[in-house]
């Protein structure tokens, strides 16, 4: 227990000494509010007439009442948790390459398997903070923009697919951990990162988004509404193999790979 404590205070100590953590709160934050001031033009004609443009993309909600305000956050926390987190994932891994701490973090009296498994820690707890960050401002600039159409039940069903397709998501970490490693840099995770979220769309124009792992989150999220892109037992056992050999990956690289 207490090793892994120590690498969990290593990776903590890098973060708190660098802006990612603060720059990642404010981007996610961002998401929220410029969507609840989407929904206040959506639900004002007028001033959305007067707007142009963004009256004109007000109307993606659907219908101006928590329904629609539910489904776009869920349809954007989809989306813009594909690319957040993976760049949270990139930067944890490839950080140590970047600022040539590797050397440091493996003379640590810890087995690489620990390190691994702390940095994976530190992903979920970020991940998770920004996803609650954006859930509770997102919810809460709803009441302030004056959303009508509150129902208990909706809202308990959306914290169940909002935190659901969190949990999903971070399931896919582990490829761009190993990506990140392999290569001893940014670029390509990142790369990767914006080359699977472009595939993500193509699978769900060509119907496959139920078996490609990284259009499995943002169908949980929307729901099991969409003729052809139903969820099934395949569609998780997909997702769960994808991280748990994603993750073997990583963890052999690290104990075999010359970090020197």
């Amino acid at each position: 227990m207490k090793k892994i404590s120590n690498a969990l205070w290593a990776e903590f100590e890098k973060i708190k000494r660098s802006k990612v953590l603060f720059g990642t709160i404010v981007v996610f934050i961002f998401i929220p509010l410029m969507t609840s001031l989407m929904m206040f033009v959506a639900r004002n004609p007028e001033l959305a007439s007067k707007l142009g443009i963004v009256g004109m993309k007000a109307n993606i909600f659907g219908t101006s009442n928590w329904l629609g305000y539910f489904g776009v956050l869920n349809q954007l926390l989809g989306s813009i948790s594909l690319i957040g987190f993976g760049f949270i994932t990139t930067w944890v891994f490839a950080s140590e390459h970047t600022f040539k701490t590797m050397k440091d973090i493996i003379a640590l009296p810890i087995n690489r398997s620990l390190i691994v498994l702390s940095k994976f820690i530190i992903i979920s707890l970020w991940s998770i903070l920004l996803s609650a960050l954006v859930f509770v401002v997102g919810v809460g600039m709803g009441f302030v923009v004056g959303i009508e159409q509150w129902s208990t039940a909706m809202f308990i069903e959306f914290t169940k697919s909002y935190f659901g397709a969190t949990i999903l998501t971070l399931l896919l970490a582990p490829p761009i951990a190993f990506i990140a490693g392999y290569s001893r840099g940014i670029i390509a995770p990142l790369g990767i990162v914006i080359f699977t979220v472009i595939l993500a769309q193509f699978a769900g124009l060509l119907g496959l988004g139920p078996y490609f792992p990284w259009s499995i989150p943002a169908l949980y999220a929307i729901g099991n509404n969409i003729p052809g892109m139903e969820l099934n037992t395949s569609s998780y056992v997909i997702l769960v193999l994808t991280f748990l050999f994603s993750y073997w990956a990583t963890v052999s690289w690290w104990k075999r790979a010359d970090h020197h």
